[in-house]
């Protein structure tokens, strides 16, 4: 076997949580590369119908709300139903922060509640549907959250909500892991700093904000999608086999000087 071939997810089932997300559809044409088939889920139909064309068509498109337990679950059925199997879960929804700043003696409670839902509900209720089918086909898995370094860092911007659901969600990260590792279910998470999606196309559009993030990132930029897809694959794949509750921080040696 090739050193490379460890990489590889010929006959793996993969499903993406937000396949349909800026983030989302690279991820999917970087799996759909080393032969996954997938499983693309957004809110969306016709959206998560393109990400899969994009990606080379080998799988399907499901519309779901995956933050409501119903859609999460039907979500995974039909992954089921059309392959038999999962192997990979990525939860790559979430985000909002920018459309929900407010100072945090004074965060409203309904956005408190849909930033948490978008963030941390929208990880958990497919993980747990796709987990249990991996510990049903008894081959195990790999779960992999898309988390944040807000989960690690505080930011004098209004993120009180984000920052509360990424530092859940690096701390489900660890709790998953030690309880599935039984079942040989791996987790993890990573952790960017920011990607240049079209979600933050109006946080960088403010120039003193952006150019005071990349001066406090080493590296001086920020992600693009292509920079999270090597992390990406070595942990949805065979040679991650023993990493498990671990958050890798993918962003240019910013949290290394903070």
């Amino acid at each position: 076997m090739s050193e490379l071939d460890r990489f590889r997810l010929d006959g793996r089932v993969a499903v993406v949580s937000g396949g349909s997300g800026g983030i989302g559809v690279r991820l999917c044409e970087a799996l759909a590369g080393v032969g996954a088939r997938l499983v693309v889920v957004g809110r969306d139909a016709r959206r998560a119908g393109a990400a899969l064309d994009q990606a080379g068509g080998n799988g399907i498109a499901v519309a779901a709300d995956v933050t409501k337990k119903q859609d999460a679950d039907h979500a995974i059925d039909l992954a089921m139903q059309a392959f038999g199997r999962v192997d990979v879960i990525i939860n790559a929804v979430g985000g909002g922060a920018g459309g929900a700043l407010y100072p945090a003696e004074e965060y409203p409670e309904a956005e408190w509640d849909r930033m948490l839902d978008l963030n941390l509900r929208s990880a958990l209720l497919p993980t747990q549907a796709a987990v249990r089918a991996m510990i049903s086909g008894g081959n195990g898995g790999r779960v992999l959250h898309i988390s944040s370094v807000r989960g690690q860092l505080g930011i004098d911007n209004g993120f009180s909500a984000y920052v509360a659901a990424k530092g859940a969600l690096d701390a489900l990260t660890r709790q998953q892991a030690t309880e599935w590792a039984k079942h040989n279910v791996t987790v993890n998470a990573i952790s960017p700093t920011f990607v240049k999606t079209p979600q933050v196309e109006d946080l960088l559009s403010d120039d003193a904000f952006r150019d005071g993030l990349y001066k406090r990132i080493p590296l001086g930029r920020i992600a693009e999608t292509d920079d999270v897809v090597g992390a990406v694959l070595l942990l949805c794949s065979g040679a991650s086999a023993f990493i498990t509750g671990q958050v890798l921080t993918l962003d240019g040696g910013l949290t290394a000087c903070q």
